[in-house]
Formats: structure tokens, C-alpha cells, sequence
């Protein structure tokens, strides 16, 4: 039981009859039966409060929810009671995520239901609990509130964003995928794989005829070619503490990088190929490629809960692990935050993966280095901060030059601009036949 703000205003009268009782003598005798009056009516309070049944209060939200997105987060409250009744609930929500709406009051009427929403937001992935719900039941007179913890034990799953998957998806099955900025480029005649025999159409090659089909048929047959299938895609995840920075209160680089992993996971298993993932730097988990749509899910649940640490990446033993591994021709992905101090082992590490497979190499940009080279230089502080900045691109610059002589191919850029540039590049490698 605690103390409303009622009884709290009936006290200070007491007390302050008690003050003039002190001046004027004739009060004290009334002012200490008014004070046991209080003390009896709270005490009856007290007791009808805490002999009524507690209210019944459900809570509704999903098991799975994305990272960063706003999710609601239903609670329902019954009043079982033939009286009215105002209870104030507060949810035990976990303590990674962010929330809009706590706490609720509210005032039912005998026997009904009342429900009521409010928004959380997770800031971290991995597996969150959620514990009771606290109730604040006020007694007859609202002298006093009952509290009541009901347990309500809910279990969350908070993954990577899909959204920019499952957006992926749609546009790719209403053929508008251009809307997201990924590159549809039609070819004839240049794939790696036989598609099918067609009549000849005004612009193909005259390698593509298919004589034989033509003398049988007296007209001119095309071969038709498609980007070749059953090919593999292993992404190598940095997890090192380079990946925990953060720009302007959003992502990390970390899910940054996760979300366009899980996007071009998605569009290279519509093409057919197979995808798998090993994470390094921190905490090591080796996924096999599969092939699928089960492989995406597959590939979530390994990792949904990933996080990075504070150890510095080994590139060289990641590379050397997939070489050792991984077997068949595939397309690496080294997905990382570079710097010039990495110059001599991650080109070491290329060195290892080249002779077998295809590399490239995704380093992050930070998007506020170049702000300070966009500052007016009207100060000798900005002045040197954009000096700084700029030497640091050069030096960025210099090290990318030097990964591409190496055999790699590079690609920078800022994290939101991640997923569809990476999308984009593996498309390009697909219909240049690099693999």
C-alpha cells in the first residue's frame, strides 16, 4: 500500500488544526479525535482495498520484432468487480529498447474491459525478456493505492531490420526494382549459362545462332543466355570494435552492414546461388552456404543475436579459415570499417583468398568526416579540422589504391548507402561473368 495524494492533503488539515489546537486549547481534545477517526477510516480503507479481487491484465506483442523500428505493444485490463475501479499499470519492459506511452490510468467501470497501446523501440538484437506487469489499484476512498506485480513473462526475438528485404521482395515481384535503386541491365547473347532457343531478333550477335536449329526450322534461331546459377556467395563479417561506432544517434555500423548482408543474402538466393557467412574479430561463427529460400531464415536465426567487441579484427586468420574451408570459387565479401593500419595484413589476407576466389572488399565512410570538410573555413579551428579531415581521406584514398592493386576489388561508401551499392555491385559481377 502507498499514500495518495489525497490522503496526503487530509493529513496537512490535520496537521494544521493541530498548529491552531496549540494557540486555542479547546481544539486539542477534537483535533486528537479527528486524528483517530483518520487512522480508523484508513485502516477500513486498507482493508476493503486489499480484500478485492486484483484486476486481470494481459499483455499482447510480437515474438519477433526488427531492430530500430517502433513496434506497438498491446495491454488489456479487466475489472472484475461490481464497483468502479481506476488502476494506473506500468509494463516491466526490457531495458534495450526505447518507449513512448508509459505509464496508463485507467477508470472502468464494473465488470468491463479497457485496452491501450504503447510504443517501444529495441536498440539492441538478441533475445529480451519481458517481466511482470505493475498495477496501482486505488482503494474505495483513494486514500491509498494497492500495488500488485502480475507476472507476465513474454520472450522477444529482435532481429535485423528485414524491412529492406522484405521492400526488396515486393518491388521485385511488381518488376519495379529500380525504385530502390538497383540496376536491371537486360543482356542477350553474353551469358554464362544456355537459357533456351529463340527466333532470331534484330541486334544479336551472329554468335548466338544456333545453325543446326536454323536449317531445320529454315529461319534464323538465336541461343538465349542467362547469368549463370549455382554460384556462391561467403560473406566474411567483421566483428570487431570498429563496427560499434555509430552515426547521428542511428544504427550502428555493425546493423548497418547486418541489414545489407541479409539483403543481398536475399537477392543472391533469387539468383540461385548460395550464401554463407563466417564472423571474425570477436565472436566466430562459421554459417556453410546454402541455397534456398530456407536459407535466409537459416542465416537469421545464426545471426540475430551477433554482436561486436572490443578486440581489433584478424583478417588474416579469417582469410586464412576460408581458404582452408571453403573450397569452391566464390565471391568474398569482406564486410568491414577500414583503416591505413590495416593496409599490410589486409592485404596479406587478400593475398591468401585471390588465387581461389573473387574479393571485395565493403569499407564503411564515415559520413562526419566529410561534414568537417564541408565546414566554412573561416576560423583557424575549422581551418585545421578540415586539413585533418582531409588528410584522412587522402590516406583512406591511398590504402583503397593500394587493396585494389593487390586483386581486390573495393568498394566505399557511407552505411545507408550500403545495401543497394553492394546489391548493385554483385549484380555487375553476375553479368560480367567474373565468377
Amino acid at each position: 500500500m502507498r499514500p495518495t495524494p489525497r490522503l496526503f492533503w487530509l493529513l496537512a488539515g490535520w496537521l494544521a488544526w493541530a498548529v491552531l489546537a496549540s494557540f486555542w486549547k479547546p481544539l486539542i481534545m477534537p483535533w486528537a479525535a479527528g486524528g483517530i477517526a483518520l487512522l480508523l477510516f484508513v485502516a477500513l480503507d486498507a482493508w476493503q482495498a486489499r480484500s478485492k479481487a486484483p484486476p486481470r491484465i494481459a499483455r499482447k506483442a510480437a515474438h519477433s520484432m526488427p531492430v530500430g523500428v517502433w513496434r506497438e505493444v498491446l495491454l488489456e485490463v479487466d475489472n472484475p468487480l461490481p464497483q468502479k475501479s481506476i488502476i494506473h499499470v506500468f509494463d516491466h519492459y526490457p531495458s534495450a529498447c526505447e518507449m513512448e506511452g508509459l505509464p496508463f490510468t485507467f477508470t472502468l467501470e464494473p465488470q468491463t474491459r479497457a485496452r491501450a497501446s504503447y510504443r517501444l523501440r529495441f536498440t539492441i538484437r538478441g533475445e529480451h525478456s519481458f517481466a511482470g506487469i505493475e498495477a496501482l489499484i486505488d482503494s474505495p476512498f483513494a486514500l491509498l493505492r494497492r500495488r500488485v506485480f502480475i507476472e507476465a513473462p513474454h520472450h522477444a526475438r529482435v532481429y535485423p531490420n528485414f524491412a529492406a528485404v522484405a521492400k526488396y521482395a515486393l518491388l521485385a515481384t511488381d518488376n519495379r526494382l529500380s525504385q530502390i535503386g538497383v540496376r536491371q541491365r537486360r543482356r542477350r547473347g553474353e551469358g554464362l549459362s544456355f537459357h533456351q532457343l529463340r527466333e532470331y531478333r534484330e541486334g544479336d550477335s551472329p554468335r548466338q545462332i544456333d545453325w543446326k536449329a536454323t536449317a531445320r526450322v529454315n529461319k534464323l534461331i538465336s541461343r538465349e543466355y542467362q547469368d549463370e546459377r549455382d554460384q556462391q556467395i561467403m560473406f566474411l563479417l567483421d566483428c570487431g570494435n570498429r563496427m560499434r561506432a555509430k552515426e547521428n544517434g542511428s544504427l550502428s555500423h555493425f546493423d548497418e552492414t547486418l541489414n545489407a548482408l541479409l539483403l543481398l543474402a536475399h537477392v543472391a538466393l533469387r539468383q540461385g546461388d548460395a550464401v554463407g557467412c563466417m564472423s571474425f574479430g570477436h565472436d566466430t561463427r562459421l554459417i556453410p552456404a546454402r541455397k534456398g529460400h530456407a536459407a535466409l531464415n537459416y542465416l537469421m536465426e545464426r545471426l540475430f543475436d551477433l554482436e561486436p567487441g572490443s578486440n581489433s579484427p584478424d583478417y588474416r586468420s579469417a582469410a586464412t579459415h576460408i581458404a582452408q574451408t571453403v573450397h569452391k570459387r566464390s565471391l568474398v565479401l569482406i564486410l568491414t570499417n577500414l583503416r591505413d593500419e590495416d593496409d599490410e595484413e589486409l592485404r596479406d589476407a587478400i593475398g591468401v583468398l585471390r588465387h581461389r576466389h573473387l574479393v571485395l572488399v565493403t569499407s564503411l565512410r564515415e559520413t562526419a568526416v566529410q561534414r568537417l570538410t564541408d565546414l566554412p573555413r573561416n576560423t583557424f579551428e575549422t581551418a585545421l579540422e578540415a586539413a585533418a579531415a582531409l588528410q584522412y581521406i587522402d590516406i583512406r584514398n591511398a590504402t583503397i589504391e593500394r587493396l585494389k592493386r593487390s586483386g581486390a576489388h573495393v568498394l566505399d561508401v557511407t552505411p545507408t548507402a550500403l545495401p543497394i551499392a553492394l546489391v548493385n555491385r554483385y549484380l555487375d559481377f553476375k553479368r560480367s561473368g567474373a565468377l
